[in-house]
């Protein structure tokens, strides 16, 4: 059932990226392009995200437990510190120069967005690579 709960959620996720438009590389970068024509639609995006999770995360974590799992699995760290900040920003530059973060490459596949046979092996090279570097 969990794992079904998963699937579900994940397409729900997919689905609405791909339907605000934030699987097309095009639209994003023109938001990112604050210097150029600057199409600031994915805001509506980002607000409506930002909204839904902050009364969702409300109305979720005043239960006991989560429906599927015993306990919540929060992070511990509340701390900002040089290493979130470095991979904020590398997350960021990679964001900006292909017009994909992983949510929304991953949805692309789906609408069959050629551009990713390239990028998808290097997230998964980036993924990889963190998880060598991670010091925890």
């Amino acid at each position: 059932m969990k794992s079904w709960m998963a699937y579900l959620a994940g397409l729900l996720f997919g689905a609405g990226l791909a339907w605000s438009g934030m699987a097309n590389p095009h639209k994003v970068l023109g938001f990112l392009d604050i210097a150029g024509v600057w199409d600031p639609s994915l805001l509506l995006v980002m607000a409506g995200a930002t909204l839904t999770y902050a009364f969702g995360q409300r109305l979720v974590t005043r239960k006991a437990r989560p429906w599927l799992d015993d306990r919540f699995h929060l992070p511990a760290k509340r701390r900002i510190d040089a290493r979130l900040l470095a991979g904020a920003a590398v997350f960021g530059i990679g964001w900006g120069l292909a017009g994909y973060c992983p949510g929304p490459a991953l949805a692309g596949m789906g609408l069959g967005n050629t551009d990713l046979v390239w990028l998808l092996p290097a997230l998964l090279l980036g993924w990889w690579l963190a998880g060598r570097v991670r010091r925890e």
